[in-house]
C-alpha cells in the first residue's frame, strides 16, 4: 500500500518532499546546471551542506534551485515585516452630532475633527436625530454645511451628505 506524502506546512517543496522525477536545477551562484533525477539533484544539493528548493512547481519539468533554505526563509520574513512597516493604515474616525447641538459642543466637536485629519485620518460626520428631529432634516444639512465651510482649509469633502434611516452621514478626508 502507498502512502500519500504530506504537502509542506509553508507551500514550498524542498529535498525529499519534491514529487517530479526530473527536475532543472539551478546552483546555488545561479548557474543553470541542466535536467537531472531528482535524487541526483538532493545529492549535489547534499554536497554543497545545501537545500534543494522547488521554485517553479507549474513548469515542465518543476525548477528547482540549490539554496540555503534556512537563510530564505528568513530573508522572505524580513521582507513581509518591512513590507507591513511601511504600510500607511488610514482610520476612519466618527464624530455625532445633534441637530439641536449648540456652539460650543460645535467648535470642540470641530477641534477634534481637525486633529484627526492633521494627523492623516479620515472622519465620518453623523448627524443622529431622536424623535420628531427627523422632520427638520434641513438642521442636520445646515450643520454639515457648516462644518464643510469651517475646515475648508484641512478638508475635503468625499463623500457628500447622505440620509440613511435617523441619520446623515459625510465622509471628510485631509487634504494633500
Amino acid at each position: 500500500m502507498r502512502t500519500r506524502r504530506e504537502a509542506p506546512q509553508d507551500g514550498v517543496c524542498r529535498n525529499e518532499m519534491i514529487r517530479a522525477r526530473e527536475v532543472r536545477v539551478i546552483g546555488a551562484e545561479g548557474d543553470q546546471l541542466g535536467i537531472l533525477p531528482r535524487a541526483d539533484a538532493i545529492a549535489l544539493a547534499r554536497e554543497a551542506g545545501l537545500d534543494l528548493v522547488e521554485v517553479a512547481a507549474n513548469s515542465e519539468p518543476p525548477v528547482c534551485r540549490i539554496m540555503d533554505y534556512g537563510k530564505f526563509k528568513y530573508e522572505q520574513q524580513k521582507k513581509k515585516a518591512d513590507a507591513k512597516k511601511k504600510q500607511n493604515v488610514i482610520q476612519i474616525k466618527e464624530i455625532k452630532v445633534r441637530p439641536k447641538t449648540d456652539d460650543h459642543d460645535y467648535e470642540t466637536k470641530l477641534r477634534h475633527i481637525r486633529r484627526f485629519l492633521e494627523d492623516g485620518d479620515r472622519c465620518k460626520v453623523t448627524v443622529f436625530f431622536r424623535g420628531r428631529e427627523i422632520v427638520h432634516k434641513d438642521r442636520g444639512m445646515a450643520i454639515l454645511e457648516r462644518m464643510v465651510a469651517d475646515l475648508a482649509d484641512v478638508a475635503r469633502q468625499e463623500q457628500p451628505p447622505k440620509a440613511e434611516g435617523r441619520t446623515l452621514q459625510m465622509l471628510l478626508v485631509p487634504k494633500k
